[in-house]
């Protein structure tokens, strides 16, 4: 994938003109609103509604679409932007996931929290709906409710060091008290990064978008719902043979605040975002030779039973986590990592050679000579990782199995590290379906 998402607008349903009539008819006796001749006193600000009483938000339950509340509440220029139509999508590039936002709301759980739901090394996103209270300076008194869904599409590259982010506010709803204008209401949206250069090979350098923030009217959002970022990581040419992989370790956060002209800014969207990126120029045994991955995405080796080509090596992998005991060594209370416990790649050529000589001396031990049987030494956690056979705890099995079979599992086991940029140490999982 070397190419950023378009994004889809979400539709906006149509109010009707009941629901309409109501916001118009709120009665200030409903919502108390600041008497003729004083000063309207500075909100408080916007609060989660769930931390609002539950008798504050009666009568908050008309809320209505943004764009049908400008046709009757906003200015004459206001009106005139909700019915220009909208602008073409940022990204001029064909759309390379177009399933991606519909993905996203289908894990509604995963993709609302702070790391939102992380499909894979180079895809995430983030579907966080917001139910916001406007509320006095006395915190005693309700003048608003503003409902959105922010939405972050994170896009890594395998074979550039680049992360592109799309971010937008959709799907906005308001309900402000007569004396409210929900016209001058704003959304903002603030990334920031951070380097970790503890964990970075040396002189880690991340170059950040010119626009990092964009903190507009509703309207505005309305309009123009979606922005893009792009962070990249500058390189030096291919440094790998001297042992520098120029691995970045890179945390992009996102703040999102809402306010009223007369009120602070909204507390509880700090943090509201986290994505863990690394760059790295890494050379052949990742694959193209350098780019970028969500760290914190699960890297999984899936193998099934049934696969005619290599039938023999997920059996064996089957057996090795879930019946151990009839396994190769055999000791009591024997256990094998992988399924719950991570594998951890080894790149070194002498750890991976000494790996497969030590199991290959365990084949011999049980079934002796098998020189010329077409048969040869299967091993699990596989010589590429740091839980093989020489790791010295024993967690380990040997099997003789089918030769084609036991080259095209490691075949998958290679295509797994190169498809996604699994470099030295970096963990993963494996998995056996029937």
């Amino acid at each position: 994938m070397n190419t950023p998402i378009t994004l889809a607008r979400l539709a906006r349903g149509a109010v009707t003109a009941t629901a309409l009539a109501l916001l118009v008819t709120v009665t200030t006796g409903a919502h108390p609103a600041p008497a003729a001749d004083d000063t309207p006193p500075a909100s408080v600000g916007f609060v989660d509604a769930a931390s609002v009483p539950a008798e504050q938000l009666q009568g908050f339950d008309q809320l209505v679409p943004l764009k049908d509340y400008l046709h009757t509440h906003g200015s004459s220029l206001a009106r005139k932007a909700a019915d220009a139509p909208a602008l073409p999508d940022p990204d001029p590039d064909p759309d390379p996931d177009p399933d991606l936002k519909q993905q996203c709301a289908s894990h509604a759980a995963q993709a609302k929290t702070t790391a939102g739901w992380i499909k894979s090394r180079f895809e995430s996103c983030q579907k966080r709906p917001y139910d916001l209270i406007l509320r006095d300076a006395r915190g005693t008194t309700s003048l608003g409710r503003l409902k959105f869904d922010q939405w972050i599409l994170g896009f890594s590259y395998d074979g550039s060091r680049r992360v592109d982010y799309v971010a937008s506010i959709e799907n906005i709803w308001v309900q402000p008290i007569p004396t409210e204008d929900a016209t001058k209401w704003r959304v903002g949206q603030h990334f920031r990064q951070s380097i970790n250069a503890s964990t970075s090979d040396p002189n880690p350098q991340v170059t950040e978008p010119q626009t990092k923030e964009r903190d507009e009217l509703l309207g505005e959002w309305d309009r123009t719902p979606q922005w893009a970022l792009t962070y990249a990581s500058p390189d030096r040419g291919p440094l790998f043979e001297q042992g520098n992989q120029q691995r970045v370790y890179s945390t992009v956060v996102m703040d999102l605040t809402a306010s009223s002209p007369n009120s602070v800014p909204y507390g509880g969207g700090v943090d509201n975002y986290h994505s863990s990126v690394r760059y790295d120029y890494a050379g052949k045994p990742a694959g193209k030779y350098k780019g970028a991955v969500f760290t914190a995405a699960r890297v999984e080796l899936v193998m099934s039973q049934t696969d005619p080509k290599a039938k023999e090596s997920a059996l064996h992998i089957y057996d090795a986590l879930n019946r151990p005991e009839r396994t190769f060594p055999s000791w009591p209370g024997k256990s094998v990592p992988g399924a719950k416990e991570p594998l951890h790649r080894v790149i070194d050529p002498d750890k991976v050679d000494a790996n497969r000589k030590k199991s290959i001396q365990e084949c011999k031990k049980v079934w002796g000579d098998y020189s010329g049987s077409g048969l040869e030494c299967d091993e699990y956690p596989f010589a590429s990782t740091e839980e093989g056979s020489t790791k010295g705890d024993n967690r380990f099995s040997v099997r003789l199995i089918d030769g084609p079979d036991n080259r095209k599992g490691g075949e998958y086991i290679n295509a797994v590290y190169t498809l996604n940029r699994v470099l030295n140490g970096d963990p993963f999982y494996v998995k056996i379906t029937n």
